[in-house]
């Protein structure tokens, strides 16, 4: 598995655990980074969603579909940008930044993986 596989593999695990606990247990999530909890479907199909676009970044993963790898690096890199504007329109919790945090963290890991392989 290249460095750039790897990368993108991991953080589809990241978020199958994501989508799990959304899914069985939401509230335990949000409480922990200070959002309110909720009974609502909503949060629920959030994390049927994350298993899905999980799967996708797990089996690119697997067949090393490096294009898949250099589309994510700009998704994910933008997401800190929506969440910090969320944050800032107080639609938010500050704490939701640090999922952008992650994801932007991921997709550094992710281009640095694949500027290394076109340098090797």
């Amino acid at each position: 598995m290249s460095k750039s596989s790897l990368s993108v593999f991991v953080f589809g695990l990241y978020m199958v655990v994501l989508g799990i606990v959304l899914l069985v247990a939401p509230n335990f999530l949000l409480e922990m980074f200070f959002m309110p909890s909720t009974t609502e479907v909503w949060i629920r199909i959030v994390g049927v969603l994350l298993l899905f676009i999980a799967f996708y970044f797990i089996q690119t993963a697997r067949k090393e579909v490096t294009e898949f790898f250099k589309l994510t690096v700009y998704t994910r890199a933008s997401l800190i940008i929506f969440f910090t504007a969320f944050v800032l329109l107080s639609l938010a919790s500050p704490t939701l930044i640090l999922f952008g945090v992650v994801d932007l963290l991921g997709a550094i890991w992710t281009g640095l993986a694949l500027r290394s392989s076109k340098l090797a």
